[in-house]
C-alpha cells in the first residue's frame, strides 16, 4: 500500500469519527500528518492505539467510498501499536524558537502569515488563526470605495483544488470597523504581526488609508499593487502593471508614515522586476508577490445571473509560476536589500522552504487555508522544524537564498551530458505506461517485451528527457548517473 495515496483519500473531517472512536492516540492527526507531507512524525498519534482502537476508528470512518485503511497506515509506518510505543518520537529534537525570522525589520516567531484575503476579513478569524500558532496576518485589503461582491464567486479545478479561481475584491467592511479591528488585534496579540493591506484609487486615499493604518498600531502597510478584479479602473493590477504609479504611490505612502512599506505586485506581467524596481525606487521596504492571475473557468460556479468574467487563480497549479517571479526579485541586483515575501500555492511545509530557499524571509497562505482550514499551521510549523532538525540547522535564516547559486540562464547549462533512466525490475508492474509515452511524446526510445511484459531502453535514441519516470504510476524508474553523451550506446 502506497501510504500517501491513502492518506489523500482522507476526507479531514471536522471532530473526526475516527479519532473519537479510539480510546487512545490520534489517527486523524496521524493521517493529516501525512497528508501535508510530515510522514516521519505521524507514528507518535498511532502510537497508543491498540488493535482494537483502529479497527474501531476504521468503522466509525465516514468516507463515501471505503474507510481509510488505518491499522495498514500504522503497520506500514512502522509505528506499532500498543502502550509500548507511546513514548517514541520520531521528530529529532528542534529549538521551539529555530523558526525565528526578521522579515522587513520585524521580528517574527515564525514565517507564516495569512495572505490579504477571504482567510482574514474579520477579528474573530485572525484572532483564531493567530491563536492556532500563525505568526501573522496580512489582513484584507482596505479600499475608500464600496465594495458589492457577487454570488457565486469561487471556482475550482479539481477536487482536492489543484487550482483555485476567486472574483472577490477587497474588504466589505467600512474602513472605521477595519481599523479598529486592526487595532484590537495588535493590543491582543502584541507579539503577531499584524500588516494592514491597502488599495487606493487616487494619491487622497493612498496619503488618508496609509495613515490610518499607521495609527492603528499595526506593524507595516501592504500596498496592494496586484488585485486582478478591480471593478473601478485605476486600482489593484491597473496600477501594478505601471513602474511609474508604483513608483509614485510607494513614494506617496512612504512619506506619510513611518512604519516599513511592504509593495505586493502583480504576476500579470511579463517582466516583474520591472514594477518592482518602481517599487525601490518609491522607497519600499520589501515586495510581496505574487497575486492571483488572471485566468478564465468555466464550471457551475463560474456564472454570475448568466454572465461571466475572468478573474484571480490561485492554488497548487500557480507555485511553479509565484516561484519563477521570486527568483526574478531575487536575481536582481538593485533589490537584494528588500525583504521578499512569498505567496502562490503554498500548502506544505515543503512548498514554504522553496520560497525561502529562493530568497523569502516571510511566506503567505491563502488557497490551502481556505480548503483545510487554520489548523494546518501545525503541519507548516512541526515539517519545517522537522527538516531543521534533520539537516542540523539551527535558524531558519540560514536557508534563504541558499539555492539561488543553482540558477542559470539557460545557455549556461550543461548541454554536453545526459542522465539515463534507470529502471527498477522489481517495482515494475508491466503497464507499459512508459513505453505509450515515450513512443508519441518522447524519442521512441522504449519497446515493450510482450514475454517479460517489461520496458527495454534503445540506449542510442534515448535523450534522457525523463518522460518515462514522470509518467509511471508506481515508482519503478529512477535516475541514473550522469555520462558524457560522447559516451552514449551507438
Amino acid at each position: 500500500m502506497k501510504i500517501r495515496e491513502e492518506a489523500a483519500r482522507c476526507l479531514l473531517c471536522n471532530d473526526a469519527p475516527c479519532t473519537r472512536a479510539c480510546r487512545k492516540g490520534d489517527p486523524a492527526r496521524a493521517v493529516r500528518a501525512i497528508r501535508f507531507d510530515n510522514e516521519a512524525l505521524a507514528p507518535q498519534w498511532f502510537a497508543a492505539c491498540s488493535e482494537e482502537d483502529l479497527e474501531r476508528a476504521e468503522q466509525a470512518c465516514i468516507h463515501y467510498d471505503r474507510p481509510i485503511r488505518l491499522r495498514e497506515i500504522a503497520a506500514a509506518l512502522g509505528a506499532g501499536v500498543g502502550p509500548a510505543q507511546s513514548e517514541r518520537d520520531p521528530s529529532p529534537k528542534a529549538q521551539d524558537d529555530n523558526l525565528q525570522i526578521t522579515f522587513c525589520g520585524i521580528p517574527c516567531e515564525n514565517p507564516f502569515f495569512l495572505a490579504s484575503s477571504a482567510v482574514c476579513t474579520n477579528y474573530e478569524m485572525v484572532a483564531r488563526a493567530l491563536q492556532a500558532g500563525w505568526g501573522g496576518v496580512f489582513y484584507k485589503t482596505i479600499c475608500a470605495q464600496e465594495i458589492k461582491e457577487v454570488s457565486p464567486r469561487f471556482d475550482a479545478v479539481g477536487k482536492p483544488f489543484i487550482g483555485f479561481r476567486n472574483m472577490e475584491q477587497l474588504s466589505e467592511n467600512t474602513n472605521d470597523e477595519d481599523f479598529e479591528i486592526l487595532r484590537r488585534l495588535k493590543r491582543d496579540f502584541p507579539s503577531k504581526v499584524i500588516i494592514a493591506s491597502i488599495m487606493g484609487q487616487s494619491e487622497e486615499d493612498w496619503i488618508e488609508l496609509a495613515r490610518r493604518a499607521e495609527a492603528s498600531g499595526c506593524d507595516a502597510v501592504e500596498l496592494n499593487f496586484s488585485c486582478p478584479q478591480m471593478r473601478l479602473s485605476g486600482m489593484g493590477s491597473d496600477v501594478g502593471q505601471n513602474p511609474e504609479l508604483v513608483t509614485l504611490y510607494t513614494q506617496l505612502v512612504k512619506n506619510h508614515v513611518t512604519k516599513p512599506v511592504i509593495a505586493k505586485m502583480t504576476p500579470n506581467i511579463t517582466h516583474i522586476n520591472q514594477p518592482a524596481l518602481g517599487a525601490y525606487y518609491g522607497g519600499a521596504d520589501a515586495i510581496s508577490a505574487i497575486n492571483t492571475i488572471k485566468s478564465v473557468t468555466l464550471g457551475e460556479g463560474s456564472e454570475v445571473s448568466g454572465r461571466q468574467t475572468g478573474s484571480g487563480y490561485s492554488g497548487p497549479a500557480v507555485k511553479p509560476i509565484a516561484l519563477r517571479h521570486i527568483l526574478a526579485l531575487a536575481k536582481t541586483p538593485q533589490l537584494k536589500n528588500l525583504s521578499l515575501s512569498g505567496v502562490g500555492g503554498i500548502e506544505t511545509w515543503r512548498d514554504a522552504l522553496e520560497f525561502i530557499q529562493l530568497g523569502c524571509t516571510n511566506v503567505q497562505v491563502c488557497t490551502a487555508v481556505m480548503q483545510y482550514g487554520y489548523r494546518i499551521i501545525d503541519d507548516l510549523i512541526a515539517g519545517l522544524q522537522h527538516y531543521l532538525g534533520t539537516r542540523g540547522v539551527e535558524n531558519l535564516s540560514d536557508l534563504v537564498g541558499e539555492r539561488l547559486p543553482q540558477f542559470f540562464l539557460p545557455n549556461h547549462l550543461d548541454r554536453t551530458t545526459v542522465v539515463f533512466p534507470k529502471f527498477e525490475r522489481e517495482k515494475c508492474i508491466g503497464c507499459g505506461r512508459c513505453v505509450i509515452s515515450c513512443s508519441d511524446g518522447g524519442h521512441q526510445a522504449l519497446r515493450f517485451d510482450p514475454e517479460t511484459r517489461r520496458p527495454q531502453m534503445i540506449g542510442s535514441k534515448c535523450v534522457g528527457c525523463h518522460l518515462c519516470r514522470l509518467v509511471c504510476p508506481v515508482g519503478a524508474i529512477d535516475v541514473g548517473p550522469r555520462i558524457p553523451k560522447k559516451d552514449r550506446p551507438s
